[in-house]
């Protein structure tokens, strides 16, 4: 494992404005509009995702929550803790953060790296070693993936760290494109239509886990953590495996993006427009009982039939032909 890996190079030389009255992690950052523009993007869609749902209690008289921050050392675990401390220093987020790393004892990692970021940007922090790299080196095949056991493992420790630091969620940094992935796994894998949630609570019912990030792509976040040179940390573990099935998903999606610019923010919206009258599920839909109105119009109230987008489309580009 390389001991870090800093974005941009020193090749890449960026200019940087200095501002004494923000957040230490944004203290010195690039001066580029393009820059304001992506933080700005990144601020507004997190404040977006933690309205939309609810993230935070309304009352304004209780305690602020305290959040457990996952930080792996990837760039959209870094990106998450940046937007959420420039948004509790903004005033905008009452909720107190701690960041959390669980070192999994992987060969060759870099252990004064965070210590170091965190002391250097004054983050509150604590980081708890476990030697699960062991155990799941272990039990699973080097033909199979590991991704499975380890994140179980993983989220059991987070869980008890964050029981331990009287947090009230653990805040994970899973961006639009991962959910899209998972829900494409799911659609050819499992049998089931079902996707990352932006909340939930875990099976114990003691703790949310939440996804703040659940509106940001992928590609405004790798050029923010490239922007803000953040240590990036690779993972050793998942990362060294190649024929990953969400792998090949992603690349599926890339692809779809790049012949399509706009597809995935259009296929993320999906996410949260769903139709049950429009799909199979007899448990979110009575299609038993579902009978014509009475009504003149015959169409039963608010279930009216809905055309497919896709051939709305083509029609119109037909249409378009014609008059041409």
């Amino acid at each position: 494992m390389d001991d870090v890996t800093h974005l941009p190079t020193a090749s890449d030389p960026v200019t940087t404005a200095t501002d004494p009255e923000c957040h230490p992690l944004f203290r010195q950052v690039p001066s580029t509009v393009e820059f304001k523009k992506l933080r700005k993007r990144l601020l507004r869609e997190t404040r977006q995702a933690i309205d939309d749902y609810a993230m935070v209690g309304r009352d304004p008289n209780e305690t602020p929550p305290k959040w457990l921050i996952c930080l792996s050392g990837g760039k959209d675990s870094y990106t998450l803790l940046a937007v959420l401390m420039d948004l509790k220093w903004r005033g905008l987020l009452p909720v107190d953060l701690i960041a959390c790393n669980l070192d999994q004892s992987q060969p060759g990692f870099p252990q004064h790296i965070l210590p170091e970021f965190f002391e250097r940007h004054q983050i509150p922090n604590i980081i708890v070693r476990e030697d699960t790299y062991s155990i799941v080196t272990d039990k699973i095949p080097e033909n199979r993936t590991y991704c499975s056991l380890c994140s179980r493992l993983r989220r059991g420790i987070l869980y008890r760290i964050a029981r331990e630091q009287g947090c009230e969620a653990i805040v994970l940094g899973h961006h639009r494109d991962d959910a899209l992935e998972t829900f494409f796994m799911n659609l050819f894998h499992g049998g089931r239509m079902a996707s990352m949630p932006p909340k939930l609570v875990n099976d114990d019912g003691d703790l949310m886990v939440l996804r703040p990030l659940i509106y940001s792509s992928e590609a405004d976040i790798e050029k923010f953590a490239k922007a803000m040179a953040f240590p990036i940390i690779p993972c050793n573990l998942c990362g060294s495996q190649d024929g990953l099935q969400r792998v090949e998903v992603k690349k599926m999606l890339q692809q779809w993006e790049r012949e399509t610019p706009g597809r995935l923010g259009i296929m993320a919206r999906a996410l949260a427009h769903v139709r049950p009258s429009h799909l199979h599920d007899g448990e979110l839909f009575d299609f038993e009982n579902l009978r014509p109105a009475s009504t003149s119009d015959g169409a039963a109230e608010g279930e009216a039939e809905e055309p497919c987008a896709a051939s709305l489309a083509m029609t119109a580009n037909l249409l378009d032909l014609g008059t041409k």
